[in-house]
């Protein structure tokens, strides 16, 4: 698939995630910034995806799209991550001969030449289908060798290839499910987490192969809260290729206030039309993770205006661009440590003081306030009151990253400073109590 039906078809399902299918064709299209007939193309593909699944999304193909997400609860963010991928990593032509290339050298079981899988494919492909030539063959086994799948052997030419499955065959059936429910703890545990999935679906794959489908006890029941967000995860390992190889990136950015999500690349210049996107043209230094919300951030440097942060979930049509020396990354990457040398997540502002007091639980066997301060409360330090509260007390960059964290704990925090953040939480639980009264005055 091209980048730009990429990003798109990553909009898409995140606009479809977000609102449970809610929206009309209409409105999805203007959220997107699509036409009607782009929006219709697009679910076209995405069914299209979701067909070569190995197992149903849905009861029918006529049900409508958004209900996977309904009624398939616990493994809604397998088929996101699917579509996902299968959407970018190959073009319509390469999803037909890669998985044929793959089951020839299956079928064989015995390391194959370029040449034999040339005669293979020309003897065994469906006839609607156009007949590759030699360095075609050649080019999709360099790229299968170069995600792992297949290996080369022998030392001269001609150069034969083999599955790179010995791990899956040399393990015994008890040992396979072992693997399989590992890798489902950690992919819906862990972060990243698109390559557990994945992993995950092909252990699936490779125990229907073996018949043992009926011993997968499914004893895992969890949700990733913010399973929309991994679909954020798609642009991770390209920035991390291009901090590691110090790359400038050019894209196309739409920030959360924007009323667009997309903007189809333009072509023609007679259709030319104005986006709400931004052009940026920066050096990635960092990507940083908010568990509390479950949102990716980018963290670069701009010539023009310093250190600059974007949301992950904003970003278009990225491009990698010239690299830059070491010296000058390591610069930008001190002064982008510095700048949030005190900061909870992100946030640039000015240092200021935060205390605040903690109730211990009452009759509970054991401390867990204390044991998740000291868990989650980075370099925040403990100052003990008596045996019911205690003081925490921090210094951060302004108080908007740390004020959800301090919420979430309820009537056992009590904000002592800044007074106008005490003000706030004030404010914040009278409007929460408000919900609460009743209408009636006799009630």
């Amino acid at each position: 698939m091209a980048r730009e039906s990429f990003d798109k078809e990553i909009q898409f399902l995140r606009l479809l995630v977000l609102t449970s299918g809610a929206y009309s064709r209409q409105q999805f299209a203007e959220r997107l910034g699509i036409s009607v007939h782009t929006f219709d193309k697009t679910l076209r593909r995405l069914k299209e995806i979701a067909s070569t699944v190995s197992y149903p999304l849905a009861e029918g193909q006529d049900r409508e799209f958004a209900e996977m997400l309904r009624f398939n609860y616990y493994e809604s963010s397998d088929p996101l991550l699917l579509f996902l991928y299968r959407a970018k990593s190959m073009k319509e032509s390469e999803s037909r001969r890669l998985p044929f290339l793959l089951a020839a050298m299956q079928d064989r079981d015995q390391a194959m030449s370029a040449g034999e899988l040339i005669d293979a494919c020309c003897g065994g492909m469906p006839g609607d289908v156009p007949l590759p030539d030699e360095k075609t063959i050649r080019s999709d086994l360099k790229y299968l060798e170069e995600v792992g799948v297949i290996r080369k052997e022998g030392g001269s030419r001609p150069y034969r290839y083999r599955l790179h499955n010995d791990l899956i065959r040399r393990l015994s059936p008890e040992e396979l499910l072992d693997l399989y429910d590992f890798a489902d703890v950690m992919a819906n545990t862990r972060l990243p987490s698109v390559q557990g999935y994945l992993l995950r679906d092909s252990l699936k794959k490779a125990i229907r192969q073996q018949g043992l489908e009926a011993a997968i006890a499914e004893p895992f029941l969890y949700k990733y809260h913010y399973y929309s967000r991994i679909l954020d995860e798609a642009h991770l390992f390209p920035l991390f290729q291009a901090i590691r190889q110090r790359r400038k990136l050019r894209f196309l950015y739409f920030s959360p206030k924007t009323h667009k999500s997309y903007a189809s690349r333009n072509t023609n210049p007679l259709f030319e039309r104005e986006t709400n996107g931004k052009q940026a043209h920066v050096l990635p230094l960092k990507v940083v993770y908010d568990h509390q919300y479950g949102r990716w951030y980018l963290l670069a440097s701009d010539a023009r205006q310093g250190i600059m942060k974007f949301r992950i979930e904003g970003l278009t049509q990225i491009e990698e661009q010239n690299p830059v020396p070491e010296e000058e990354f390591r610069r930008k990457l001190a002064e982008l440590e510095e700048k949030t040398r005190y900061s909870w997540l992100i946030d640039t502002s000015e240092p200021v003081k935060v205390r605040a007091r903690f109730y211990r639980p009452l009759d509970a066997p054991a401390d867990f306030i204390k044991e998740r301060v000291l868990l989650q409360g980075q370099w925040g330090t403990i100052t003990e009151e008596n045996e019911e509260s205690f003081v925490y007390e921090i210094t951060v960059n302004g108080c908007t990253e740390i004020k959800p964290w301090l919420r979430s704990f309820g009537s056992s925090c009590e904000v002592l400073a800044p007074r106008q953040l005490r003000k706030e939480f004030i404010a914040e639980w009278k409007e929460i109590q408000a919900y609460y009264e009743p209408v009636r005055e006799n009630l």
